[in-house]
C-alpha cells in the first residue's frame, strides 16, 4: 500500500487542487427537466484518478453547480469507504485538535472532557470523520474508546457522526464488522 494516496492531505485539500486529480467529464443528463435538460452537457462525472473514486452530480442545470457537488461527494466518499491505520494510544492529530476547546467551568478538573464543534458546513468536516472513523476501526467499533482518545463525550462524539447520514453509516458499518449494537 506505498502507492496509496494520503487521503487525509486529499481531504484537506483546496477544491480545486482536488479536482486537478480528476477526470472531469460532461454529459448530458436524462431524466425530468422539460426541454432545457437535454440541450446543454451539465451533469459531471469526476473520476479522482489516483483513487479511482467516482462522484456524479446531475440534478442542476448549472455545470458549476454540478461540480460543486460533485466535488463534496468525491470528499464524502473518500472519507467514508477506505479505513486507514491509527494507532489509538497516539495523539489525536492537529486537525482533530483545532476542533476542540476545553469549556470553561467555575471548578476546574484536569479530567474535564474537551468539546469538539465541526459541522457539516465546516471545510474540515469530511477530513475529522475520515480520521475517526479510522479510530473507530482501530478501536474495534467502541465509541468509548474513541472518545477517551480524543478526551471527548460520547455523545459529542456520536453528535459528530449523526451529523451526515453517510458518516452514521459509515459508523454502523464498522460497528456491525466489529459486532456491536448500532449508534441509536
Amino acid at each position: 500500500m506505498a502507492d496509496e494516496p494520503n487521503i487525509y492531505a486529499l481531504l484537506a485539500a483546496e477544491p480545486d487542487d482536488l479536482l486537478a486529480d480528476c477526470q472531469v467529464d460532461t454529459y448530458r443528463a436524462s431524466g425530468p427537466g422539460g426541454q432545457h435538460r437535454n440541450k446543454t452537457s451539465s451533469a459531471v462525472r469526476l473520476r479522482h484518478v489516483p483513487t479511482g473514486m467516482v462522484a456524479t452530480a446531475e440534478e442542476s442545470r448549472s455545470q458549476h453547480e454540478n461540480k460543486r457537488r460533485a466535488l463534496t461527494r468525491l470528499r464524502i466518499h473518500l472519507a467514508t469507504r477506505r479505513r486507514r491505520p491509527v494507532d489509538p494510544a497516539a495523539e489525536p492529530p492537529a486537525f482533530v485538535l483545532d476542533c476542540c476547546f476545553s469549556p470553561r467551568s467555575k471548578v476546574h478538573t484536569s479530567k474535564a472532557p474537551r468539546q469538539m464543534q465541526v459541522g457539516r458546513k465546516d471545510h474540515r468536516y469530511w477530513l475529522v470523520v475520515a480520521w475517526l472513523l479510522d479510530l473507530l476501526d482501530a478501536c474495534r467499533g467502541r465509541l468509548s474508546d474513541v472518545a477517551a482518545a480524543v478526551g471527548i463525550s460520547t455523545g459529542n462524539l456520536t453528535r459528530i457522526i449523526k451529523a451526515d447520514r453517510h458518516a452514521l453509516t459509515a459508523a454502523q458499518q464498522i460497528r456491525r464488522k466489529h459486532d456491536r449494537k448500532p449508534i441509536a
